[in-house]
Order: structure tokens, then C-alpha cells, then sequence
């Protein structure tokens, strides 16, 4: 676009510069909305926390005070408890999650595609979802043993509903307008699927993926509470409880917090790699 004559270079960077600046500051203000909330609700409970054991209105085996809890974490970091366990459950969620994962996403796109394949899926998908996985998971301890394959196995069931579920949705919003056009000019099969229908479902299915990530931590917890083995931060709960330790408890909580903010962060950072693609 021509600049007016009657404006020089150094004269159109000024009058640009509010517009940056307003930009700038809205950024800043969108920010602050998204941070200063949840900071504010956590500062909140804390002074809740703190005032209540330590005025001695809560006992402390109901509600250890945070200085307890900080202490059983700093000791649980030091001597590699919390690590040691973290790397089981780790495994168990993430081995199950991308089992689940190479499974879901397949079935969803050929449940959107075939009508013959829904409806004879349709109804397991329904009952093994409607069957609490605390039901399922003693008997794949009975019938694969001790160790984290159960464990494995309960993560898979626990988050491949949500993206088999997901995956068919968002093939089937697609407007059919777009995938007659793209075959009329010859798209078919693999090139229909990659350049079209998957960019398009892409929204809906990294949703699922994120669902299902966060909840494969469930998934490690239900199978180590019903094996009650010794590897796992749900084992460590189970033997917090047993002890009657809730500064362990409320520390081994704190690093299960921890792991699901990390796992969600890094979903949303693949949804932003992905809208950066397509």
C-alpha cells in the first residue's frame, strides 16, 4: 500500500506504535485474567489451610498443616521415593495411554466409515464403558499376574473410550460438501484422509488426546489400588493410608497434581504444534 506524501517513514512507525502498544497491552490484560484467578484461589486456600491447623480447629490427622506436608515431600524428594514410584506409574500411563492411542484412533475413523463395523462394535464399546474399571481390574490381575502389565492394561480401557469417541465425531462433523469436492478433483483413500478428513477432525481428536492423557494417571492409580502392590505412587498412597501418615499422603497428592498439570502442558502444547502444521 502507497504511504501518503504527506507522511515520512518516521511519522507512519508513530502512528503505528499505539496500535502495537494497545496490542501489547491487551495481551498483557488477557494474561492476567487467565493467571491472577487461579493464584488468587490458591493463596486463599493456603491462608484457609494454615489458619485451621494451626489454631487447632482441624486435627492434624484429618489435615496435616502445610509446613508437615512440605517436610514429607522434601524428605520423600531426598531419599528418591518419589522418584522411584513416579517412574512406575509414569510407565504404567504412558505405555497404556499410546496402546490405547494406536488402537482408538484407527477404530474411530473406521466406526465413522463403516456402518456394518458400528453396529457390530457399537454395543461393546457402550457396555465396557458402562463397567467400572474397578470391576475389570482384578480380574486382569488374576489373569496376567502381579507387575505393571495389569496396571498397563487398566490405563488402556480407562482412556480409549474417550478417544474412540472423539475420533468418530470429528470425522463426522466434516461437512460432506468438502470430501465430494476433493474427490471430484481426485482425492481418494490415503490422500482424502491425510489432506482432508484428519486436518478437519484434527481439532476433535486432539481434544480426546488430551482427555485421555490425563486420565491414563487414573487409570495407574485404579490398578495399583486394587493390586496393592509396592511400586507406584497409588502403592505409596495406600501404605500413607495404612500408616495413618497424611503429611505422606497430602505430599504423594501433591506430586500426582503435579504429574497431571505436566501431562496436560504437554498436550496443549501438541495442539498448538498441530494448528502450527495444518
Amino acid at each position: 500500500m502507497a504511504m501518503p506524501a504527506h507522511l515520512n517513514p518516521s511519522e507512519h512507525v508513530t502512528a503505528r506504535s499505539p496500535r502495537r502498544h494497545a496490542e501489547t497491552n491487551q495481551r498483557r490484560l488477557t494474561w492476567s485474567l487467565s493467571v491472577a484467578p487461579p493464584v488468587l484461589v490458591a493463596i486463599i486456600l493456603l491462608i484457609g489451610w494454615y489458619v485451621s491447623t494451626t489454631s487447632g480447629y482441624v486435627n492434624a490427622l484429618f489435615l496435616p498443616a502445610p509446613a508437615d506436608v512440605l517436610q514429607s515431600l522434601s524428605d520423600g524428594i531426598s531419599s528418591g521415593i518419589y522418584l522411584n514410584n513416579l517412574l512406575v506409574t509414569l510407565e504404567e500411563s504412558l505405555i497404556g495411554f499410546f496402546l490405547a492411542l494406536v488402537i482408538a484412533i484407527p477404530l474411530g475413523y473406521g466406526l465413522s466409515k463403516s456402518r456394518v463395523l458400528a453396529a457390530a462394535i457399537h454395543p461393546y464399546l457402550a457396555a465396557g464403558q458402562a463397567i467400572p474399571v474397578m470391576v475389570i481390574a482384578p480380574l486382569l490381575v488374576l489373569w496376567l499376574g502381579y507387575g505393571w502389565v495389569p496396571n498397563m492394561y487398566v490405563c488402556t480401557l480407562v482412556v480409549f473410550f474417550p478417544m474412540v469417541v472423539n475420533t468418530v465425531l470429528g470425522i463426522q462433523v466434516i461437512d460432506r460438501a468438502l470430501t465430494d469436492a476433493a474427490r471430484v478433483e481426485g482425492a481418494s483413500g490415503w490422500s482424502l484422509f491425510a489432506y482432508i478428513e484428519f486436518p478437519l477432525a484434527l481439532p476433535s481428536i486432539i481434544a480426546g488426546v488430551r482427555t485421555g492423557l490425563t486420565l491414563s494417571i487414573v487409570g495407574a492409580m485404579v490398578g495399583e489400588f486394587v493390586q496393592g502392590g509396592d511400586a507406584g505412587l497409588g502403592s505409596l498412597l495406600l501404605v500413607a493410608k495404612n500408616q495413618y501418615n497424611t503429611p505422606l499422603m497430602f505430599a504423594t497428592l501433591f506430586v500426582l497434581a503435579v504429574l497431571a498439570i505436566v501431562f496436560y502442558g504437554s498436550t496443549w502444547l501438541l495442539s498448538k504444534i498441530a494448528n502450527a502444521i495444518y
